[in-house]
């Protein structure tokens, strides 16, 4: 009989770390305690797991594909373009974004640049996620009218 840490169960069951965690707290998995007071699983236990797991589907029904790669991120403010330029020097890149007739200019790692593959003229989005929004005006451009909110009687 083989035992099996939490995360390696976790994997074969194909559900989060925390989610087994949570499992073993509640008592809904059994597990083998070592003199370390670490949870180790067994492979019965496991099997049983999956075959509950198989019996009731619908408790783990897997949601779609979304159609929309940033469809599971919770920014909203979402610019697609293509990449314009990129300068990698050392840990860091620069990487300037042409979105319509704006450019959108980036400082991200250069490990970031490799990973994406981020070359001159390919697709791209960027994805504006802040706490701190800046607004401004030209100068001596002209001011819209004020408008007067209406009056209560």
């Amino acid at each position: 009989m083989a035992l099996h840490t939490v995360r390696a169960a976790a994997g074969q069951l194909g559900v989060a770390y925390s989610t087994f965690k949570r499992w073993v707290r509640d008592g809904t998995v059994r597990t083998t305690r070592t003199p370390g007071g670490h949870h180790r699983v067994a492979d019965g236990e496991i099997e049983r797991l999956i075959a509950r797991e198989q019996r009731t589907p619908a408790s783990r029904t897997p949601r779609a594909a979304p159609r929309d790669p940033l469809e599971g991120l919770s920014a909203r403010n979402r610019l697609r373009g293509y990449v314009e330029e990129v300068r990698v020097d050392g840990l860091l890149a620069q990487v300037r974004l042409r979105i319509g007739d704006q450019s959108l200019t980036a400082v991200i790692t250069s490990d970031a640049v490799r990973a994406l593959r981020l070359r001159r003229g390919d697709d791209a989005f960027a994805v504006v996620k802040s706490t701190e929004v800046m607004i401004g005006r030209a100068v001596g451009a002209p001011a819209a009218p004020r408008r007067r909110a209406p009056r209560r009687e």
